[in-house]
């Protein structure tokens, strides 16, 4: 069922057509995206180490799910290291504050 607000985008990957239902301002975002999976997926058939579209198009997932998951691991990592500066920081400075000292950053 297509709503007003959403817009038909068809997209080619692997030379094949498919249909998708987006929201009208997120058309760009989801060409890119098939442009994207589709030279990933190329990329895995031109090995020639995996045959058959559904196979390739599992690979690539797995890929993409394993890159997104390695991105998100080192942010949550740098976040958390950023974190423990921030407390060591505010320590600092309420330390400093509490003696009415003036604190060199």
């Amino acid at each position: 069922m297509n709503h007003p607000d959403q817009a038909r985008v068809s997209v080619r990957i692997m030379e094949r057509e498919y249909v998708v239902a987006c929201p009208y301002d997120e058309r760009s975002a989801l060409l890119d995206a098939a442009e994207f999976l589709n030279g990933r997926m190329r990329e895995i058939r031109d090995s020639g180490k995996v045959v058959g579209l559904d196979r390739i198009a599992v690979m690539a997932a797995l890929n993409l799910a394993h890159e997104f998951l390695k991105g998100r691991d080192r942010e949550t990592r740098v976040d958390s290291g950023a974190g423990h500066r921030v407390r060591a920081m505010r320590e600092r400075v309420e330390s400093a504050l509490g003696k009415g000292q003036q604190l060199d950053l």
